[in-house]
C-alpha cells in the first residue's frame, strides 16, 4: 500500500545507528524520489580540463527515466555550499561518485551530508568499487555501488520506495549488524544502447572548459560521448573496474545521440571518451560515414583517451578526418618492445605505432603521445628509450606521466611485492604530480624523476617546438595558463 500525501517512509538502509528515516513527498501518481548526486572537487597540481561527469550524467538520466527529481551539485565547477543545497534540495537518497584522488573529499562530503540530513548516502566510482569495505565503513556512507551503476542505482532506488532492504541488490556493499556485506557482482549490461542520453540539462555546462584547452579556442559548448564500453586489454597500470570485455553502441544509437547534441544543444565540439574506440573497425567506419551523409562532420571531434595504435590504418583515419575528427591520441606508453610486452601486456610493437603516426600526419589528423616514465622494472636505459622514441614521433602533445600504482591494477600488486609506496593518502596518486609515487631498490624515486623531467625539457625545448608553441594562437590566449604549465613541467627542469 502506497503511504498517503506528506507521509513519512522507513528505508531499511544501514547507517551505522541502525535504522534510517527519510521523508519524501508523493508526487501524485508514481512515487518519486528526490535525488542528489555529487562530483567531488579535487585538487590537481596543474591545470586540466573541466568536464561534467559522464558517469552521473547517465545515474542522472536513468533517474529522471524513472520519474525521479534530480540536483547534480559538481563541486569542481559550482561553488555552491552544501548545506544550502540540502536546505533548498533535501534529498531522498545521495550519490557521490569518487576516484582514487577524490576519495578522501568524497569521504568528508560524506560525512558533513550526515550531519545535514538522514538520506542514505551511497558511493560509487573507480576508487570505491575496487576498495569498497574501505569506503562503506567511514562515517555517512551507507552503501557503495560497485562497477557498472545504472541499473544498480534503478534497482536501489526501487528499494527505497518499497521500504526494502539491500538484500539480494547485485553489485551493493554495505554493513549489517557490524559485518561487511558484499552481494554478488552485477552481471554487465548486455545492450548499452538502451541506456537514455546522458541528462547534460542538469549540469552548468556554461562552467566548463572545453576539452583541450590547452590546444584549442572553442566558441560553445562541448560534450563527452561514450560509444562502447570495456576494454578487451588489460595493460598493467589501467583502472579498469568492470570485467574484461568490451560492449559497442550500434552506429545508429551513437550518431542519434551526436545528432542531438549537435543539433539540440548546439554542441560545439565534441569528445569521443571510449577506452576502445576502433576494436570493430567496420564500426568506427559506419559511424564516420554517418556523420558525413548527415553533414554533422562540421562540428570537430577529438579522441580523449586515444585509440588503439595497432588497429588503425590510413583508410580509417581518413575517414575519421573526413567525419570531423581533427585529432587522436595514443597510448604508447614506452619507447622500449620488452617493457611493452613484459611488463605491461600492451599487445602493441613500436613499428606499429610508428605506422599509426605516419598514418595519422598522411591525412592531415593531430596527433597526441601519452608516454609512462618510471614502470615496474625500467631502468635508466629504457627511460630512455622513451624518451627518445617521443621526440622521434613528435606529436603535438606529448603526456609523460610518472607510473602510478592506482588500487585495482595489476601494478599496484607489483609495487607492494617488489617495491616501496611513497604515498601514504589516496590524493597523492595524481599521476600530474612530479614526484614517484613508488621506487624498488633497481629504480630509486630520485631516478624517475629525474627522468621525467628530463622527458618534457628534451621534448619541448627542442627549436621547431618552441617555434611551434609561439606560433600556436591558443598559447597567447591562455598566456598565463600556458605559463604556468611550462614552469612546472619544462622550465623547472
Amino acid at each position: 500500500m502506497e503511504p498517503s500525501q506528506g507521509s513519512e517512509r522507513v528505508y531499511y538502509f544501514p547507517h551505522h545507528s541502525g535504522i534510517m528515516h527519510a521523508s519524501a513527498q508523493h508526487k501524485g501518481q508514481e512515487s518519486a524520489l528526490k535525488v542528489l548526486l555529487i562530483d567531488p572537487k579535487v585538487d590537481l597540481p596543474i591545470d586540466v580540463r573541466s568536464s561534467p561527469s559522464l558517469g552521473l550524467a547517465y545515474l542522472a538520466a536513468v533517474s529522471e527515466q524513472r520519474g525521479d527529481e534530480v540536483r547534480v551539485l559538481d563541486m569542481q565547477v559550482e561553488d555552491t555550499l552544501l548545506r544550502q543545497v540540502v536546505s533548498e534540495f533535501p534529498p531522498d537518497v545521495v550519490g557521490i561518485t569518487a576516484t582514487t584522488i577524490q576519495i578522501e573529499r568524497a569521504w568528508l562530503v560524506a560525512r558533513e551530508l550526515g550531519q545535514m540530513t538522514e538520506a542514505p548516502i551511497v558511493l560509487g566510482g573507480s576508487h570505491p568499487t575496487v576498495l569498497a569495505a574501505e569506503s562503506v565503513q567511514m562515517p555517512g556512507v551507507d552503501a557503495v555501488v560497485r562497477g557498472e551503476g545504472e541499473q544498480t542505482w534503478v534497482e536501489l532506488c526501487e528499494r527505497l520506495e518499497n521500504v526494502g532492504s539491500l538484500h539480494g541488490v547485485a553489485g551493493v556493499t554495505y554493513e549489517r549488524d557490524g559485518e561487511i556485506v558484499h552481494n554478488p557482482d552485477r552481471p554487465m549490461m548486455e545492450n548499452v544502447d538502451t541506456l537514455p542520453f546522458p541528462a547534460y540539462h542538469l549540469f552548468q555546462m556554461e562552467r566548463y572548459s572545453n576539452l583541450q584547452p590547452t590546444l584549442d579556442d572553442v566558441k560553445g559548448p562541448s560534450y563527452p560521448i561514450l560509444s562502447s564500453r570495456g576494454c578487451p586489454y588489460r595493460c598493467n597500470y589501467c583502472a579498469q573496474i568492470l570485467p574484461r570485455g568490451w560492449r559497442a553502441r550500434s552506429p545508429e544509437s551513437v550518431v542519434s545521440e551526436w545528432r542531438w547534441l549537435v543539433n539540440d544543444l548546439g554542441a560545439a565540439e565534441l569528445g569521443v571518451l571510449d577506452d576502445s574506440f576502433n576494436i570493430d573497425r567496420q564500426r568506427v567506419l559506419d559511424i564516420c560515414d554517418r556523420l558525413i551523409a548527415e553533414g554533422l562532420n562540421h562540428v570537430p571531434w577529438i579522441m580523449i583517451n586515444g585509440i588503439r595504435a595497432n588497429l588503425v590504418d590510413e583508410e580509417l583515419l581518413l575517414r575519421m578526418r573526413e567525419a570531423g575528427c581533427i585529432r587522436t591520441a595514443f597510448g604508447v606508453e614506452s619507447g622500449n618492445q620488452r617493457i611493452l610486452d613484459e611488463v605491461i601486456h600492451k599487445q602493441l610493437t613500436l613499428d606499429q605505432v610508428r605506422a599509426a603516426f605516419r598514418a595519422a600526419k598522411a591525412v592531415g589528423m593531430e596527433t597526441i603521445g601519452f608516454f609512462i616514465i618510471g614502470l615496474p622494472g625500467e631502468t635508466e636505459e629504457t627511460m630512455e628509450d622513451t624518451i627518445r622514441f617521443a621526440c622521434e614521433l613528435d606529436p603535438v602533445v606529448a603526456n609523460f606521466s610518472m607510473a602510478t600504482p592506482f588500487p585495482g591494477t595489476e601494478m599496484y600488486e607489483q609495487v607492494k611485492q617488489v617495491g616501496r609506496l611513497l604515498v601514504h593518502d589516496w590524493h597523492e596518486f595524481a599521476f600530474f604530480e612530479n614526484k614517484a609515487q613508488f621506487e624498488t631498490d633497481e629504480m630509486p624515486a630520485e631516478l624517475v624523476e629525474r627522468k621525467w623531467r628530463e622527458a618534457y625539457r628534451r621534448f619541448y625545448l627542442r627549436p621547431h617546438r618552441v617555434a611551434r608553441t609561439v606560433l600556436r594562437r591558443r598559447t597567447w590566449l591562455e598566456l598565463p595558463r600556458t605559463v604556468r604549465m611550462a614552469w612546472k613541467t619544462v622550465v623547472s627542469s
